[in-house]
């Protein structure tokens, strides 16, 4: 009930105000004259499953990025590519964070190994730990691709499934990928490495959230504490929140519920103009709350069926005055390419032409040694 009644005082937030918020402490209303390494460590990592998304949302934030400047952060070991952080998922981060957050969401991985994948259920009965223990003892004596970690670990454990051997390690160790994977201009396999192996020093051993919980409303408040479990997948987050209430702002959205914020977090006018960015196929701006509505608004037809989601957003999103407003993929026809855009909705004269503006310096920057380019619009979902 006092809960309620603080919400109900707090000051109103609308969902455009959430809007220009988030973009601005996500340095998408503005690009940014800071290095990478600061940019990805106040964005609190990046998501990256797809190696080369993190160079995108990158050249969206910073002015004048050099994608050598993110190969360089890898290659000289000052960011990693963290196997299992987020929602299980891979992440770009600055090493020394990667060392320090990683401890704090043992417990998502835990979580996701035994009952959010079925590789959990395939080694039942066996002693889980011992398999970690071995699948360290391998990385460290070199680094591997995730094939021939099961490939050796099925040599113990014969009768079990080598691929679920293998994500058990995954899952529960931390690990980072070796470049040149997510190097610019280059690429490879995943190969494995243990953050000894790889940075001479060993994880964290801090599991508290609450340095994390703090820097999450930094990069991505102000929000609810269902909110932030959302991006980081740990629960029970509400005492933790509370225990800082002292220290935090609170506001109220416009369905009423609490929001958490830090006392310096930039809250624009709600007016702002925003540019038109375009956003990789995973970016953390999209995938980092419980309520989505402030990125996404209220879209007619949303969410798609899986297929119409693939066709739409094969390379990625865009927005249009700050709001989820288009698709956009890229074709390659010989020495050329073309960069296709699919609005959800029509777009103005005036939006389709910022956006096509923006886009040819996007498909510059993707496709620079392509002898054409160009930007092509297709008719609305």
């Amino acid at each position: 009930m006092a809960a309620r009644r603080k919400a109900a005082d707090a000051p109103l937030l609308s969902r455009r105000a959430l809007n220009r918020a988030l973009l601005e402490r996500q340095l998408l209303l503005r690009r940014a004259a800071m290095p990478a390494e600061e940019v990805i460590r106040h964005l609190v990592g990046m998501q990256a499953q797809n190696p080369l998304d993190p160079y995108l949302a990158l050249w969206s934030r910073v002015e004048a990025f050099d994608p050598q400047e993110l190969a360089g952060l890898l290659l000289e070991r000052r960011a990693v590519r963290a196997v299992a952080m987020m929602r299980t998922t891979i992440h770009l981060m600055t090493a020394q964070d990667w060392l320090a957050l990683r401890p704090v969401l043992q417990v998502v991985q835990e979580r996701g190994f035994s009952t959010g994948s079925p590789f959990g259920r395939n080694l039942a009965g066996i002693d889980v730990a011992e398999v970690v223990a071995a699948g360290q003892a391998l990385l460290d004596e070199k680094p591997r691709t995730a094939a021939a970690l099961a490939t050796r670990l099925k040599e113990r454990w014969p009768e079990r499934d080598a691929s679920s051997l293998s994500y058990a390690v995954r899952y529960l160790l931390p690990l980072v990928q070796l470049p040149p994977r997510g190097i610019w201009g280059r690429g490879g396999q995943p190969v494995l490495a243990t953050a000894q192996s790889w940075l001479g020093q060993p994880v964290g051993t801090e599991t508290a959230p609450d340095e994390m919980v703090m820097r999450y409303l930094a990069a991505f408040g102000p929000a609810t504490v269902m909110d932030i479990q959302a991006w980081c997948w740990l629960t029970r987050l509400g005492p933790v929140v509370d225990k800082h209430r002292a220290e935090l702002r609170t506001f109220r959205d416009e369905l009423g519920r609490e929001l958490f914020d830090v006392p310096d977090g930039p809250r624009p006018d709600p007016d702002t103009p925003a540019p038109p960015r375009f956003l990789p196929q995973y970016d953390n701006l999209l995938l980092s709350h419980k309520d989505r509505t402030r990125v996404f608004g209220v879209t007619a037809g949303w969410p798609f069926p899986a297929d119409q989601i693939v066709q739409v957003f094969a390379g990625g999103s865009v927005l249009v005055d700050g709001f989820l407003h288009a698709g956009w993929r890229i074709e390659r026809d010989g020495d050329g390419s073309t960069l296709v855009v699919r609005p959800l909705r029509p777009l103005s004269a005036r939006d389709r032409a910022a956006v096509a503006d923006e886009g040819a310096r996007m498909l510059q920057f993707r496709e620079g040694n392509a002898a054409t380019h160009d930007v092509r619009f297709e008719p609305p979902v």
